[in-house]
């Protein structure tokens, strides 16, 4: 691990071994694929290329989640930036930050907003995103981080109040137990300094609307989908058929959340020597390789209450698609 002074702009601070993809990729599908049912953490869509495939689905008629944050975030960043003083502001999960500008714009009016953190697991997004952010708002203080936010948000500043945002619906991402565990590390982090967290949530609708969302009908997210299996064979010399499996998506009633699946087609045996393991899939078998969980806002405010935050305000978009709420920590 190497570490060092954010003061330039144009530094990447390095929280992450060289290995850590493969590493961790390793580890995930072992534990993954090497149970029943087989399953993979979404994170490992997210390439160069399931990068570019993601942001095409997001201008697809049918996916609305970002638009719909968007929105919340055209409307109310002015009401969510005068209820936090926040000196700081820490993105989880940058990537393209895409969406901050409307954020840092309302924090900047304050008068309080001093500097900008982004935190990420690709370096490419970070610079990306940088520049871009650079060009928008010349005379703010920037710092990347290259690092896992679900393993080391000890490395983030601690000092001062601190808003931190994951935005993008990504805490769908979790299953009950792990979203309990990750907002308790966010307020561990947040300490008694003073501090607040924006999450986006995704909202409970029907299935009518949910599923398209995951299932589009031009094949954008089925080959998205499919391209996870492409990061395998790339990164661990894996040798699956791409085209032997089939997108699947289903909304799981009983959770409130969106399953996708890749449904092997027939029987195949496949090789991934970067694991150390070879797997037999039957026909009709399933790989899930993402939950996407769906919420009532209410939940929203209890789970945070339950992570020792106190409510400070919950807005959504016209539609009441996609929520923002925040939580402060006391």
């Amino acid at each position: 691990m190497t570490t060092g002074s954010a003061d330039s702009m144009d530094t990447i601070i390095r929280h992450l071994p060289q290995d850590h993809l493969a590493r961790t990729l390793r580890a995930d599908v072992r534990a993954g694929l090497g149970s029943r049912p087989r399953t993979l953490p979404p994170k490992w869509f997210y390439d160069e290329v399931g990068s570019e495939l993601f942001d095409r689905i997001t201008e697809l008629p049918e996916y609305y989640p970002s638009r719909a944050e968007r929105e919340a975030l055209q409307e109310h960043a002015a009401h969510i930036a005068a209820a936090v003083p926040a000196g700081t502001l820490i993105e989880l999960g940058s990537g393209s930050s895409r969406k901050t500008p409307l954020l840092l714009q309302a924090l900047l009016d304050t008068g309080h907003l001093e500097r900008y953190v982004a935190v990420d697991v690709s370096d490419t997004a970070l610079a990306g995103a940088r520049d871009g952010l650079a060009a928008i708002f010349p005379d703010l203080e920037q710092h990347a981080l290259l690092a896992d936010f679900e393993t080391q948000l000890h490395v983030l500043p601690r000092h001062g109040h601190r808003l931190v945002a994951f935005l993008g619906g990504t805490i769908g991402n979790f299953e009950p137990h792990q979203r309990a565990a990750f907002l308790a590390k966010v307020r561990e982090l947040l300490g008694s300094g003073g501090g607040s967290l924006l999450l986006g949530t995704d909202l409970v609708k029907a299935p009518s609307v949910l599923v398209p969302a995951y299932d589009d009908s031009a094949g954008v997210t089925a080959e998205f989908n499919r391209n996870v299996l492409r990061v395998l064979n790339n990164i661990l010399d894996a040798d699956f058929d791409v085209d032997a499996f089939e997108h699947v998506a289903l909304w799981n009633a009983e959770n409130e959340w969106i399953e996708m699946r890749l449904r092997a087609k027939h029987p195949m045996f496949v090789r991934l020597p970067g694991a150390g393991m070879d797997i037999h899939f039957e026909e009709g078998e399933e790989l899930r390789t993402e939950i996407s969980a769906k919420f009532r806002p209410q939940a929203v405010a209890a789970e945070l209450a339950g992570a020792g935050f106190t409510l400070a305000g919950q807005w959504t978009d016209p539609q009441e698609r996609f929520a923002l709420t925040l939580g402060q920590a006391l």
